[in-house]
């Protein structure tokens, strides 16, 4: 028996499918918009079979290829080919806005915007937006799902978004996913290197263009990783949710912006304002209940472990310990005393638990209404402190009355804290029952904003480490006024290796970009439980005051350590918090930077210039100064001998981290600095005006 030809019947069966409407053979014409100055174009159009795609030009010069856009969808079809793209027409938007503090006073918005509709060429007809705002440094895109019957609910299971780099060159990166969180060393490698990546991730192309990329106005949605699928192609990579669903939401929404920063230098990345400028003006209104402010705390000597957080004989939060750091804070200038380990909790298995946690009993010997009444009268703030243990289901059934009792006693800021295993934070899941979920889920976004709301509506700001990232939100909520999100100071405290010393320079180009970090810096103590101590000079540490920003900045140390070195003290007593202007005068990524900020308020101004492990020489020019005004330069810079390692040098002399020399000289804004600075060290400079020049 002949058995018919198949093909006849697979063809039928292919016209019932395909229609002319369906075809596409050649790709539509793109549509483009251009930056202010024209610098950058943005072009989006969709391939023969409808996929949609973008791409980044700079001058002419490609530095996004084409990449993709989309969704993978967990019920429903995806959103990734048989699209047809069409556009309005761009428009403007050039204002200033004005921070209640930050790394500059007046912020100018200037873009180009253009919104993008994407429509299926298919019978369930979905549609969506992508709009692009393209400022001169850089850019921000996001997807805007409207309300309609095809897709009430979007439950998104990965995005196709692509940021596919046109050109080879280094990129400076943390792996995603691991079990620390954001708390690692940069990789520095090739971009085809790079891994699964958090971001920023910021790269320098072979060309010389720096390009970072993160993302803008986090809220309701999982954080976005970066996963390498080939070559220098980077795909969106959500961070997990409960299912197979990363995000879920019920239309209207929008999501985070991605971004990308992008300068012909490592410091215009550092000026860029592009993050901030992508999320939404104030919500809350007046924010004068809060200072920017220094503060010491009960903490350093805790992970030296000469304290204990936990109960007992070494007790760190007691009144006696307390009432010092008060008095020391009243008695040199600073805003605030943090007291970590003063409320019951801290005894016992609290690392990734924190069920014993109450955020309104202290322990029998820290009277937190007496000490609350102690520091209001001499002029200093207690830094209320809640640790979570990475438990948020709990946090939130106590969360309110915890700042209601801050807002009672006078307390303006929180440290909070989510120490746990990423993947380890317990959050309320679909059923209300507490379940586990990542750090940088949709449901600790959700939990994050929450608590800076309630802290809001009570004039608390807040301060969290092991954080969810930083994408720009402070401008929004201006009580999230910093947090850590990074590896910071106290891993050189540890019993491992510390922190090496390119790795604050780092943080300036990578982690730095998205917001500020209470880093903790101003160690004096440069020995400590960690093999390699503390790996900076002292003027180094002096230097971080500036290069690292933050409106919160502790003096770290234990307090006997400044009162026996009164001379670099003084600059930590004298150093701004809050800035009028701040300007990058030099850097490269993961070698050196030098930042000079202006005060808010004063015609002072700081400078700060730190290198990695090698010995650098530097020009300041000093033309941001005031032209005609003589100032005093108060200069904190590294002495002949100083170094990161301390003990004998090849030459025969003897290596100190503690070498710093301490003085003044007269300069004008016509004058360039030569800044020396030893190998893991720093300069540190404050310029007081003192009259007409000359």
């Amino acid at each position: 028996m002949r058995i018919p030809s198949l093909a006849p019947m697979l063809a039928a069966a292919l016209a019932l499918l395909w229609s002319p409407a369906l075809a596409q053979t050649t790709a539509p014409a793109p549509v483009t918009v251009s930056s202010p100055d024209g610098s950058l174009t943005v072009s989006v159009t969709t391939d023969g079979d409808g996929r949609p795609s973008y791409s980044v030009s700079r001058l002419g010069r490609p530095v996004i290829d084409a990449s993709r856009l989309g969704f993978i969808l967990t019920d429903a079809p995806k959103l990734e080919r048989n699209l047809v793209v069409s556009a309005e027409p761009a428009s403007d938007h050039d204002d200033t806005w004005e921070q209640p503090w930050g790394e500059r006073r007046f912020i100018r918005n200037h873009y180009r915007e253009l919104r993008v509709h994407l429509r299926e060429r298919t019978a369930l007809a979905r549609v969506f937006d992508v709009v692009f705002r393209v400022y001169d440094d850089g850019l921000g895109f996001r997807y805007e799902f409207p309300q309609q019957d095809a897709l009430p609910t979007v439950r998104i299971g990965s995005e196709l978004t692509e940021f596919n780099i046109a050109e080879d060159g280094e990129a400076w990166w943390i792996p995603s996913h691991e079990w620390n969180r954001e708390e690692y060393l940069y990789h520095r490698t090739s971009i085809q290197e790079a891994s699964n990546t958090q971001t920023p991730m910021t790269m320098r192309l072979d060309s010389g263009l720096h390009v970072s990329i993160h993302e803008a106005a986090l809220v309701d949605y999982a954080g976005m990783n970066l996963r390498r699928a080939e070559g220098r192609r980077f795909v969106a990579d959500l961070t997990p949710g409960f299912t197979n669903a990363a995000v879920e939401r019920a239309a209207p929404f929008n999501t985070p912006w991605r971004t990308l920063q992008i300068s012909d230098t490592a410091g215009g990345l550092v000026e860029s304002a592009l993050i901030l400028n992508l999320n939404e003006p104030n919500a809350i209104g007046d924010v004068s209940w809060f200072r920017p402010m220094k503060y010491v705390g009960v903490w350093w000597e805790m992970h030296l472990d000469t304290k204990t957080w936990a109960s007992g004989s070494r007790h760190g939060a007691t009144n006696e310990n307390t009432r010092r750091h008060i008095d020391f804070a009243a008695e040199n200038g600073f805003g605030g005393v943090l007291v970590e380990g003063w409320n019951v909790g801290w005894d016992g298995d609290w690392f990734g638990n924190g069920w014993d946690y109450s955020f309104t009993e202290a322990y029998p010997d820290f009277d937190i209404e007496a000490l609350s009444a102690y520091a209001n009268e001499r002029g200093v703030q207690l830094i209320g402190h809640h640790e979570t243990g990475g438990n948020a289901f709990h946090y939130e059934q106590q969360m309110e009355a915890g700042f209601d009792l801050y807002q009672r006693l006078g307390i303006h800021t929180v440290k909070t804290g989510y120490v746990a295993d990423a993947g380890g934070a317990r959050v309320a899941g679909p059923d209300g029952r507490p379940t586990l979920a990542w750090h940088e889920s949709q449901a600790m976004a959700r939990h994050h904003l929450a608590v800076v709301a309630a802290a809001a509506e009570r004039q608390v700001a807040v301060n969290p480490h092991e954080p969810i990232k930083d994408t720009g939100l402070r401008r929004t909520w201006p009580n999230w006024v910093s947090r850590e999100g990074a590896r910071g100071m106290e891993f050189s405290a540890w019993g491992q290796p510390g922190n090496p010393p390119e790795h604050e320079v780092n943080l300036v180009f990578t982690r730095l970009l998205a917001g500020p970090m209470d880093y903790t810096p101003g160690i004096f103590g440069m020995v400590t439980r960690s093999p390699d101590g503390v790996a900076t000079t002292w003027a180094k540490q002096l230097a971080l005051y500036v290069t690292i920003y933050s409106p919160i900045q502790m003096a770290a140390d234990l307090l006997e350590n400044y009162e026996a070195n009164p001379g670099p003290f003084q600059f930590i007593k004298d150093v701004a918090v809050d800035w009028d202007d701040t300007r990058v005068l030099n850097g490269e990524v993961g070698d050196f930077v030098t930042v000079v900020r202006k005060e808010r308020g004063s015609r002072e101004w700081f400078l700060g210039s730190i290198t990695d492990e090698n010995p650098r020489v530097l020009p300041a020019s000093l033309s941001f100064l005031e032209p005609g005004v003589r100032y005093r330069a108060e200069i904190y810079r590294d002495g002949p001998n100083a170094d990161w390692r301390d003990g004998p040098a090849p030459d025969g002399t003897v290596r100190s981290r503690t070498d710093i020399v301490i003085e003044q000289r007269e300069v004008t804004s016509a004058e360039t600095l030569t800044l020396r600075l030893a190998p893991g060290g720093g300069q540190a400079i404050r310029f007081v005006p003192l009259g007409s020049a000359r």
